[in-house]
């Protein structure tokens, strides 16, 4: 489809108010006489979702999504796998439909090194992929050294559970093979980090299998935070299904105040510490603090914080001109780092993509974030939040344009919202 400048520009305006909010899909796709070449680095909801509607504005520009796996186990719907709801193969997806519907080129490869200057990614294969445009999405990655008695060796006994796939499937066995009893520790992260409320659901999740098949156990959460997100729900729902605050609770959550700063694991003796609190467990999932991926660090992407900063408008590399960084990688407060606002950053960075190319205005974004947990099968709960560009170039939150689940909204409603937003998520991404 061959369009006109003034009518790209007028397209852009209109679609941009929207490029996060799922307006995005309603624009025509913008062909121009020139294209240009742009290559995203990881196949989450970030990479794959700028893949695909990059292609949909403008199917003259050629994009390469590089990604090590071919296949992607999405983190949310992992805790679902853990409370028996869902199987692995219910969370995993090909790139199969980016290529034959959108015409993305996928490269299963690792990525060793990316040049700024001569802007080129190097891959392990030994290709080299010249580029007008990069994009960076490569998700987290752990700080190891700051728990100590804990690594990536560590890991495969004591799993971390939070880059969805085998470390799920780890962690989904032992729970099955612990006692009638047992003890399961979660050892929370500090902010910032991966899915503010996923420690939570999945407390709840393990606590909705241990009921049914295990009920004499209980979950324990250690946490480094005094507060967590959607707190007073997720304790409404834990004290109506799992009797949290009683003596047969079967969760636990043990807050900063009360020696939830957890800074050492013994894989030996499977105890989880503090400065305040020793706890034994059957089962250990230890989720450490966080950081941009390795390649992020590798590239010059990320400042003393760990993560990477970027424009607000374009989500361009503020240390790098011609990156873009999206996903839970970049710096995007107070945007939270989930699948549905990486979902939502990559639109409006395809939008900004798209413009550079062609040389026109960039249009001025919002975003959205929407998030569903599960207490129990039938007991969801949320939180929603639009985002605008504020005159200073930051991104802020749209006054009185969300919130979390009221007092009287149906749980069992709210439980069938959760399921039908993953399947639409997934759907967005990835066909």
């Amino acid at each position: 489809m061959s369009i006109s400048r003034r009518e790209f520009i007028r397209l852009l305006g209109a679609a941009g108010l929207g490029a996060g909010t799922g307006l995005f899909g309603m624009a025509p796709a913008m062909a121009g006489k020139n294209g240009g070449q742009v290559v995203i680095i990881g196949g989450g909801f970030g990479g794959a979702t700028a893949a695909k509607y990059i292609r949909k504005l403008d199917p003259t520009i050629s994009v390469t999504l590089v990604e090590a796996n071919k296949t992607y186990a999405t983190c949310p719907g992992s805790n679902w796998v853990l409370g028996g709801m869902r199987t692995m193969g219910d969370i995993t997806f090909s790139y199969d439909k980016l290529a034959s519907q959108h015409g993305v080129k996928i490269v299963n490869d690792l990525v060793t090194g990316i040049d700024a200057a001569a802007k080129t990614v190097s891959l392990k294969g030994g290709d080299k992929l010249s580029y007008d445009r990069l994009v960076v999405s490569p998700g987290i990655d752990f700080r190891w050294d700051m728990v100590e008695g804990y690594d990536a060796t560590v890991a495969e006994t004591i799993p971390h559970a939070w880059k969805a796939g085998p470390q799920t499937e780890l962690l989904l066995k032992q729970l099955k093979d612990m006692k009638d009893g047992g003890t399961v520790a979660i050892a929370a992260p500090p902010n910032p980090f991966r899915c503010p409320p996923g420690p939570y659901e999945r407390a709840s999740m393990i606590a909705n299998y241990l009921k049914q098949s295990k009920p004499k156990s209980k979950v324990v959460i250690l946490d480094p935070k005094s507060k967590f997100s959607k707190q007073g729900l997720f304790e409404g729902g834990w004290k109506e299904l799992y009797g949290y605050g009683t003596d047969k609770a079967m969760i636990e959550w043990i807050g900063q105040d009360k020696g939830g700063d957890w800074k050492r694991i013994d894989a030996k003796n499977m105890s989880v510490h503090s400065e305040f609190v020793d706890l034994k467990a059957d089962v250990i999932n230890a989720i450490p603090p966080q950081k941009a991926a390795a390649i992020a660090a590798s590239a010059g992407l990320t400042d003393d914080s760990g993560w990477c900063p970027v424009d607000g408008k374009t989500f361009e590399s503020k240390l790098h001109p011609g990156i873009h960084v999206i996903g839970d990688a970049s710096i995007a407060d107070p945007l939270p780092k989930s699948g549905y606002a990486a979902n939502s950053e990559a639109k409006v960075c395809a939008f900004a993509v798209v413009s550079m190319l062609k040389g026109v205005d960039v249009p001025t974004p919002t975003w959205v974030n929407t998030c569903y947990s599960l207490v129990g099968p039938r007991y969801g709960i949320s939180v929603a939040m639009v985002y605008e560009l504020t005159a200073d170039g930051k991104i802020g939150k749209v006054e009185g344009s969300g919130g979390v689940s009221g007092p009287d909204t149906s749980r069992r409603k709210e439980a069938s919202y959760a399921e039908s937003w993953y399947d639409n998520i997934v759907y967005d991404t990835f066909a």
